[in-house]
């Protein structure tokens, strides 16, 4: 049999230590992931360095270094594409991300572990726990500062719904209020959901606006005949 040919029982030792390894850190790792119901929880991330380290340490075996580096180039482009199954757009936010690249991580973890690297695969754990962790009141407190809307990158939208009838005149007003401004407009969609009325969506193309400024192409869009609300919002683009 090729097993009874090929098996070594320090390489498989070796191998038995760097996979329980990657198994007792991943499970770190996506046990916090399971505590906060995030969509890829600890069998996920479990599963994502074992799996990385197995590949790693297979490598290792059959090429040495060289055959490593290769896979493990390849398993950080498949966690890409992994971790992009659990990122969601929900109109202008996005969902998942952190949820992805702690995925990413787990990965890095086996593949550390793969290597034989166990000191580098604890810290790089600690690291991810302290960030998912320890850097959550920080982030809080962040979320909690108020937007200076002159200075931070955002996404600037204005809003104007109008009456069915006067959809095409007041969408060229707004281009033509909204250029006035020296706003220029990205991209502009019509909601035609309602009947009797369409909203109509422009998005700016500026990162940054004077309040005062898109308060004034408001109030002038608010007095043409056929609209029946016109505001604006803002919201983070990261």
């Amino acid at each position: 049999m090729q097993f009874i040919a090929t098996f070594d029982l320090p390489n498989f030792l070796d191998t038995l230590v760097s996979l329980f390894v990657a198994f007792v850190l991943g499970t770190a790792i996506g046990a916090e992931r399971q505590y906060r119901q995030r969509s890829a929880g600890l069998r996920t991330n479990v599963l994502v360095a074992v799996g990385a380290a197995v590949f790693v340490d297979l490598a290792m075996r059959l090429e040495g270094s060289g055959g490593a580096v290769r896979v493990i180039a390849n398993v950080v482009t498949g966690i890409g594409f992994l971790g992009a199954g659990v990122i969601m757009k929900e109109g202008l936010n996005v969902r998942g991300l952190n949820t992805a690249a702690t995925l990413w991580a787990s990965a890095a973890v086996g593949a550390c572990a793969g290597t034989d690297r166990i000191a580098e695969a604890i810290l790089a754990t600690l690291l991810i726990l302290a960030c998912n962790t320890l850097l959550r009141p920080l982030v809080n407190r962040i979320n909690r500062i108020p937007i200076d809307e002159g200075s931070s990158e955002a996404i600037y939208q204005v809003r104007v719904v109008a009456g069915n009838d006067h959809v095409e005149d007041i969408r060229k007003a707004l281009f033509a209020e909204l250029k006035r401004a020296k706003y220029p407009v990205a991209d502009i969609d019509l909601d035609t959901s309602d009947e009797d009325a369409t909203e109509i969506v422009a998005t700016l193309v500026s990162s940054s606006a004077d309040t005062d400024e898109l308060n004034s192409a408001i109030a002038n869009l608010r007095t043409l005949k056929g609209v029946t609300h016109a505001g604006w919002e803002v919201s983070t683009s990261d």
